[in-house]
């Protein structure tokens, strides 16, 4: 009796992390997703030489001063509207601006996202938010975020490539 006392206590010892329901899944990845692709997305940034700056890849044909620029819009836009704090008045940048300038930007909008989304959790993920002229809930906010963090980095990891530079260390 001792003995299967000790297997069945053993057991569900063993089993309770299987059935522990895990909370704020959705923030929990958005905040580990932006861990990660900040460092990936400001390593392939200081990676393109300046003077690369301007190069434009098919097939939208944005440059890659471009495309940090408009990273570091949508975060702070997107950031703003998923964890409900106001974003920062920013001066306007052109994409011919200095390399170390738009990385300071595109820096400094993570370091935003961060904040942003510290306290959030998984409670208002249906809530309806505005953007632009559409209503989308807060979880596909989210998800339009890290989906153009993907996309955005791939695009990077492109324009790198194209000119002939390997790839930043741990670029999976």
């Amino acid at each position: 009796m001792k003995k299967s006392l000790s297997i069945f206590v053993l057991a569900v010892l063993c089993c309770t992390p299987a059935f522990a329901q895990v909370t704020n899944r959705i923030s929990n990845f958005a905040r580990d997703l932006l861990a990660q692709r900040s460092k990936q997305m400001l390593a392939a940034a200081e990676q393109m030489p300046a003077d690369k700056f301007g190069f434009e890849a098919p097939p939208d044909n944005i440059t890659f001063g471009y495309l940090l620029m408009h990273d570091a819009d949508v975060n702070y836009d997107l950031c703003s509207r998923i964890g409900g704090v106001p974003g920062p008045k920013l001066p306007q940048l052109n994409e011919t601006d200095a390399k170390n300038i738009l990385i300071e930007r595109m820096e400094s909008s993570f370091e935003f996202c961060t904040s942003a989304l510290a306290k959030l959790d998984d409670s208002g993920m249906q809530q309806l938010l505005d953007w632009g002229t559409a209503k989308m809930s807060r979880a596909m906010l989210i998800l339009t975020l890290t989906g153009s963090w993907n996309n955005h980095y791939d695009l990077q990891k492109k324009y790198l490539q194209l000119n002939g530079y390997d790839l930043p260390p741990g670029s999976n």
